[in-house]
């Protein structure tokens, strides 16, 4: 089973970057669609961005097109989330997904199977 451990997130003042990182353990994470969510205190979780197995295409949020950029390194089994121009909106816990059986971009919750304990984003005015 695939583990996924989200790392890079903090606290940062509006308009500054982060990056967050997913490692997986799994051995065919290459053959897996990638997203990341993200979960605001009494919010649902909502979609932030995908990418497909080859990295060769990608999906946002249209709350985050322009500012963020999802990427993969299957080489390190890993996928980033690179955050500019945050905004204290983005403040949430941040959750990287991980989806077998659709190599493509995903934006739909129920097309992942596997998800990581989530790192937290917190971003000041």
């Amino acid at each position: 089973q695939e583990q996924l451990v989200e790392s890079g997130g903090g606290l940062v003042q509006a308009g500054g970057s982060l990056r967050l990182s997913c490692a997986a353990s799994g051995r065919t994470f290459s053959r897996y669609g990638m997203g990341w969510f993200r979960q605001a205190p009494g919010k649902e979780r909502e979609f932030v961005a995908a990418i497909s197995w080859s990295g060769g295409s990608s999906y946002y949020a249209d709350s985050v097109k322009g500012r963020f950029t999802i990427s993969r390194d299957n080489a390190k089994n890993t996928v980033y989330l690179q955050m500019n121009s945050l905004k204290p909106e983005d403040t949430a816990v941040y959750y990287c997904a991980a989806a077998m059986s659709m190599p493509g971009a995903t934006s739909r919750r129920s097309d992942y199977d596997y998800w990581g304990q989530g790192t937290q984003v917190t971003v000041s005015s």
